[in-house]
């Protein structure tokens, strides 16, 4: 884990066994996002992608807010930059968004808090989300003339176009149980059985064929906006045919026909 252990104390990462564990740690602020987060989160991921001895990553937050979106001190120096000099800054917040979004293995997001404008698309490119009940969500860039472009193409995958037609515009703040109803949350739960929920999931996917899962996860993304072309039927007729011949998915197959415990079961 050294590779990817944080010595800036903005975000945490550290391992537990097959789990990654990243934090964001700036509770005085509400987590928001400046210049020095958002590198450590992309160098974070980065690292941990090329880690094949990895099984999920949970993503969560220190203090009453999982993400306020960007520091006021950020935005005090963005309002003074050129065209450039903006491309250039959200260019980064789009390489970190991409970068956990790529990530080959599930990604938790256990908000504990309320999330604002670019924390909601930290939120939607994880792969399974708990939030408390308590928790409220905002997409509020209109309020200060933005647009959440960045966070765009992760957020209307995750809510749909209709209602990020609405919340996009208004701006408006919205309950953890109407971001479940959206899809953006996938379980709801009260803070004393979030870390419950969070342990659950996990040992759902340890359980898993650490190869499957992240040949699943790669799935979803390939096939979710493709045509359902020649082309595309044959490439799911490969990735069937590939893992069924894989070490995993013969002993997958053996351990099941067999009435026996595979090796990644521990």
């Amino acid at each position: 884990m050294s590779s990817m252990a944080s010595s800036n104390p903005v975000v945490l990462a550290h391992r537990e066994g097959a789990v990654a564990r990243v934090t964001l740690n700036r509770p005085e602020v509400r987590n928001a996002f400046n210049e020095a987060v958002i590198a450590e989160l992309t160098r974070i991921f980065a690292a941990l992608s090329q880690d094949s001895s990895l099984r999920a990553v949970v993503l969560a937050a220190e203090g009453k807010a999982f993400c306020a979106g960007a520091d006021l001190n950020w935005m005090k120096a963005m309002a003074g930059y050129d065209w450039d000099e903006n491309h250039a800054d959200a260019s980064q917040l789009a390489q970190m968004l991409w970068t956990i979004y790529s990530c080959p293995v599930p990604v938790i997001a256990r908000v504990q808090g309320d999330v604002y404008a670019g924390g909601v698309g930290l939120v939607a490119v994880c792969d399974v989300v708990v939030a408390t009940e308590a928790a409220g969500f905002c997409l509020s860039e209109a309020k200060l003339g933005l647009l959440p472009a960045t966070i765009s193409p992760y957020v209307v995958r995750a809510i749909g176009e209709q209602a990020s037609r609405r919340y996009f515009v208004t701006a408006e703040r919205f309950s953890a149980a109407e971001a479940h109803r959206i899809g953006l949350v996938h379980e709801l739960a009260d803070e004393n059985t979030l870390d419950e929920k969070i342990a659950f999931l996990l040992s759902s996917l340890l359980a898993n064929s650490p190869a499957a899962v992240r040949a699943c996860k790669a799935l979803v993304k390939d096939v979710a906006h493709a045509p359902i072309t020649p082309e595309l039927r044959d490439d799911t007729a490969r990735r069937i045919a590939d893992i069924r011949a894989s070490v995993e998915g013969r002993e997958g197959v053996q351990s099941f026909l067999n009435k026996t415990q595979p090796s990644w079961r521990v």
